[in-house]
């Protein structure tokens, strides 16, 4: 854990600003990424009840004996199709890392707003990113001109 800097937030910033490093690609992504979570989350749910949907077979395995001498012994087992349940597996695992991507990208943006130190500059950024409010829409709600909301925003990215 980082020890808290008592400088101001702006000098962490800039002491610290390949951590919050973002460019206006991921930034543009945000919307995309919002809409997407809920899509993977709801595609995990359905592998999870094709999981458990699958047919059960009848499978051979080789043990030990309990007790010595240990004789090699043969048992069926019940167990879920092992190809169908190692693809829905694979599907699931595929699915999970998405969605740790998808979060991750969403904090790291969300991160990089939050700490923009200038309150006029940070709502730039919501409202241009998070909200997905055209550059003329902010600059309206601002009261600056659209080029000046261009030029605040190229202050912190760098393509």
């Amino acid at each position: 854990m980082k020890a808290l800097h008592t400088g101001s937030y702006w000098e962490y910033y800039q002491g610290h600003q390949e951590e919050f490093e973002v460019n206006k690609n991921q930034l543009m992504q945000y919307k995309a990424l919002i809409k997407e979570q809920p899509k993977l989350e709801k595609d995990l749910e359905k592998l999870y009840d094709r999981l458990d949907q699958v047919p059960v077979v009848s499978g051979k395995i080789t043990k030990s004996s309990d007790d010595f001498p240990y004789i090699e012994e043969h048992m069926t087992v019940e167990m879920q199709d092992p190809k169908i349940s190692d693809e829905i597996k694979k599907q699931i695992r595929i699915k999970k890392k998405r969605l740790n991507s998808v979060e991750a990208e969403r904090t790291a943006i969300e991160q990089f707003i939050g700490g923009i130190p200038d309150s006029v500059d940070r709502q730039i950024f919501e409202m241009s990113f998070l909200d997905g409010k055209k550059q003329c829409e902010v600059a309206d709600a601002i009261g600056y001109s659209k080029g000046r909301i261009s030029q605040k925003i190229a202050c912190y990215l760098k393509d």
